[in-house]
């Protein structure tokens, strides 16, 4: 895991870096790709102490004084800039049609990308966040409000012990630099949402979200959720496991249980559905990302890798939505009159047994029926409402926790 960088004078003026991980002191290639430092004059600096071996850096640690230095490299949630003048006139062709409200992206092809060019694998993951943060400012000039990024997948936790801590300090890096950036966060209104199991992170990172969750919370021109230490599968359970306990505490009924409800549960129940879902790299796969929520959207696999990825991909993804817009709408309206008369039916038959158990078999005539079935309606959406308040309480109360727990640290 590399935890420190320090930085000395190079042949002709570059900058050459070196890290300090566990290990100690390791070298680094002189040419790393798109790592760029702000170089200071150190003075002391004895470059014979340096010597190469096939195109790597080697030298004594003790053989010269080493001056800290932060790197450069733009860490940025959100990249200045306008698009150029043929971007924005195929932006504006575009947004003559239906637009996705809510894009959600399977950002896969970092390790492969640091491969094909030779590059550590920490790089290629480097590489992904300044793509997503270039991804972002294409979604604003768009005017698509909100993105959802698979960014950690509990399953990468099987990955390499090396991996997945260098995963973590990349985070912490990301985190740290967007509570750096708030201001700019609030001139754009972005309002930064992490989905999943935050347990299941180190206690420090876990606070650095806690603080960038609560710092951006009231903005609402645009929305970033990241999905990390997340699946699809244990973000349903989980939604199951918030209606057993709304139970337990006597909030809702067993009868008051139902798919618009379990919805209601789930870690993105603040946002819509997507509308688009694009993967990159060439999987046609899903991954255990957002399974419940893409039932109703425009799925695109593309085969470009994901640091590799370009406005004109994200324009042929969308005119892939605007061509099945229609087709997807539909679907969206008949599940909706579904679901609606599903909640009907039930409310009828929670009635009907109501009705009967206190009319001792006798028969109760239409008005009767109908009062009782508004009646039941009501209490329950009452009920309902009480229960997801509590819900958002109890969530509100993990943040806020833990942001007092890292002020107190």
């Amino acid at each position: 895991m590399n935890e420190a960088l320090y930085v000395f004078p190079g042949q002709r003026g570059r900058p050459s870096v070196l890290f300090q991980s566990r290990g100690g002191l390791v070298p680094c290639r002189s040419r790393e790709p798109g790592l760029q430092l702000t170089v200071k004059s150190i003075s002391g600096c004895k470059c014979n102490a340096i010597s190469s071996k096939n195109g790597t850096l080697m030298w004594e640690p003790d053989a010269f004084p080493f001056v800290k230095a932060k790197t450069c490299t733009d860490m940025s949630w959100i990249k200045e800039g306008e698009l150029s003048l043929l971007e924005k006139i195929s932006a504006n062709i575009l947004k003559a049609g239906p637009m996705p409200k809510h894009v959600a992206f399977i950002m896969d092809g970092n390790r492969r990308f640091a491969r094909k060019k030779n590059m550590e694998r920490q790089e290629g993951h480097m590489q992904g966040f300044n793509k997503l943060a270039e991804t972002l400012r294409w979604c604003k000039h768009l005017n698509i409000p909100e993105v959802t990024v698979y960014a950690f997948s509990i399953e990468n936790f099987k990955r390499t012990e090396d991996e997945v801590d260098g995963l973590m300090e990349l985070a912490r890096q990301k985190f740290e630099r967007l509570l750096e950036e708030h201001e700019n966060l609030e001139k754009h209104g972005v309002c930064i949402r992490v989905l999943g199991d935050l347990n299941m992170l180190p206690l420090d990172l876990q606070q650095l979200i806690a603080k960038a969750v609560f710092t951006t919370r009231n903005h609402n021109k645009c929305f970033v959720n990241v999905c990390f230490a997340y699946t699809s599968r244990y973000e349903i359970t989980n939604a199951v496991r918030e209606m057993a306990w709304g139970v337990e505490q006597g909030l809702i009924k067993g009868s008051d249980v139902s798919e618009a409800l379990l919805s209601e549960c789930l870690y993105s129940n603040n946002s819509p559905n997507p509308d688009l879902l694009i993967r990159t790299s060439g999987e046609v796969r899903l991954s255990d990302f957002l399974l419940w929520q893409t039932s109703h959207s425009c799925l695109v696999f593309q085969s470009v890798l994901w640091p590799e990825y370009s406005f004109w991909n994200l324009c042929e993804a969308i005119l892939q939505y605007q061509l099945n817009h229609k087709s997807i709408q539909k679907a969206r309206d008949l599940h909706r009159e579904h679901q609606a008369l599903q909640q009907l039916e039930a409310d009828r038959a929670c009635v009907a047994e109501l009705l009967q158990h206190h009319s001792n078999g006798k028969p109760v005539d239409s008005q009767r029926r109908q009062e009782a079935l508004l009646h039941y309606t009501s209490c329950r959406e009452e009920r309902v409402r009480d229960f997801l308040e509590a819900l958002k309480h109890k969530r509100d109360s993990f943040f806020s926790d833990l942001c007092s727990e890292s002020l107190l640290a």
